[in-house]
């Protein structure tokens, strides 16, 4: 009995390790692309956009960056995902701030279907959530866009994430972005 305990111990501690091990690269180079992706999109925002009173820089982003910068091999962090799942849950959020005048209705309904359009089309990106409860409770900064809200700032700033996430998860030798045996509509990409 003594053997299996010593045996259940040894690989606990074995599993412990392995998961605390810190790996100061993927740490560098995560910093890196969230910096440079959402960095572009504020400076834009600030900068850029600021005189003309356009919106670009919305919540989610910061939960897509913790995805696609530093989870880089998870199905959720996918281009699909991020695309389909902010444009999906915009669309969505809209219209639900559109048909449905109660805001505590609202709110869930549009975070509700944003939920279940994700799953059917595959497209499951969990700041997804955020940008339709965005869409229906951001303000008249945000409500007065109408759909233009799924252009700008959704699909904008998606792009640029996007291609960030390109280009600093692929410098690295170690670090693949998309995962290998992505799909896009269908069709195998890498």
């Amino acid at each position: 009995m003594s053997f299996k305990k010593n045996r259940t111990y040894r690989k606990t501690k074995y599993v412990i390790y392995k998961e605390t091990l810190l790996n100061v690269n993927e740490h560098i180079w995560a910093f890196i692309g969230s910096f440079v992706g959402l960095g572009v999109i504020c400076f834009l925002q600030f900068q850029a956009l600021s005189k003309f009173d356009l919106t670009l820089l919305i919540g989610s982003f910061g939960a897509s960056c913790v995805l696609i910068y530093g989870v880089i091999d998870s199905p959720l962090a996918q281009p699909r995902n991020l695309v389909g799942g902010h444009l999906i849950s915009a669309i969505i959020g809209v219209t639900i701030f559109k048909l449905v005048p109660i805001l505590w209705i609202a709110a869930p309904l549009a975070v509700s279907l944003s939920i279940i359009a994700m799953q059917i089309t595959k497209t499951l990106h969990p700041p997804g959530g955020a940008t339709a409860l965005i869409a229906v409770t951001g303000g008249t900064s945000i409500t007065s866009l109408g759909y233009m809200y799924v252009l700008s700032p959704v699909l904008s700033g998606v792009i640029i994430l996007l291609i960030a996430a390109l280009i600093f998860n692929n410098i690295p030798k170690n670090r693949t972005y998309p995962k290998k045996g992505f799909h896009l509509f269908g069709k195998k990409i890498i």
